[in-house]
């Protein structure tokens, strides 16, 4: 029971200072995440055993230059596209490799286009083609991360049978991700009603590009946590393990939330 509490009580202080930074100013968004990256960071290159101080710095300048600099369109697309295909190739490793292979190379490619420039994408969401900040577009897609979370593990509790890829994560079942996934759906559709800020098949369309490629990430997190030998990416949070282990999921549907927004911004 004390171990649910603590989990409880951490998993709350958690929210509170990830919603209370995005609604107080965008600066206080930008700094909660730019802290956020670091330890995510950190966590990562703990699972895949590469501590290079170098990609410190590209995170540090690169998010720099995403938020203070004008940074060319052109740039931008082509960051986005190459951090695509890292994770698609990604999606690859987890589906047809047993052992990920991890050599100095791939790391310094999968710090760089999966991790950090997921956390560029996904402080890019709040923002519109103005720069105008818009913090309903990420606490929405926060909002769906959890719904579809906690239905697919409530759903899969009670209901699931059959299972979703055993070997990486043997509690995930099928009928739980049909269940998160509806529940997204919903999610989305209530967010449409409520804010008003993008139409009802937008963000019909977002919630399922969150739950299809949330339980990606998730999935692949926990590849490398298998092939690291631990439970959790980190200790920070009692109960819950890393900040890693609670972003992995919107960190690896960010850069495909993004590109949809770009497109309809473009479209419309």
């Amino acid at each position: 029971m004390k171990e649910l509490y603590t989990r409880a009580l951490s998993g709350f202080i958690y929210v509170c200072i990830l919603i209370g930074s995005i609604l107080l100013h965008k600066y206080s968004f930008l700094a909660v995440f730019f802290i956020f990256s670091l330890i995510c960071l950190y966590e990562f290159q703990r699972l895949i055993h590469f501590k290079k101080v170098f990609l410190y710095i590209i995170l540090v300048a690169g998010f720099a230059a995403t938020h203070f600099i004008k940074i060319p369109l052109s740039i931008t697309w082509s960051f986005l596209f190459i951090s695509l295909f890292v994770q698609l190739l990604l999606l690859k490793d987890l589906l047809f490799i047993r052992i990920i292979p991890m050599f100095e190379k791939k790391k310094y490619i999968v710090s760089i286009f999966y991790l950090i420039s997921c956390f560029f994408f996904l402080t890019l969401i709040p923002f519109d083609q103005f720069r105008n900040y818009q913090p309903i577009y990420l606490i929405g897609l926060l909002v769906l991360i959890w719904v579809n979370d906690s239905f697919a593990y409530l759903t899969g509790k009670n209901f699931g049978k059959h299972k979703l890829y055993s070997k990486i994560s043997p509690k995930k079942t099928i009928e739980g991700f049909i269940g998160g996934f509806i529940a997204a759906i919903i999610g989305g559709i209530l967010i449409s009603y409520f804010s008003k800020s993008l139409s009802l098949l937008h963000w019909i369309a977002i919630a399922s590009i969150v739950s299809i490629f949330g339980t990606i990430g998730d999935l692949i997190q926990s590849k490398f946590k298998r092939q690291a030998g631990v439970k959790d990416s980190g200790k920070i949070m009692p109960g819950h393990g890393g900040i890693f282990d609670r972003l992995d999921s919107i960190l690896y549907a960010s850069p495909f939330v993004f590109l949809y927004l770009q497109i309809i911004t473009y479209v419309s």
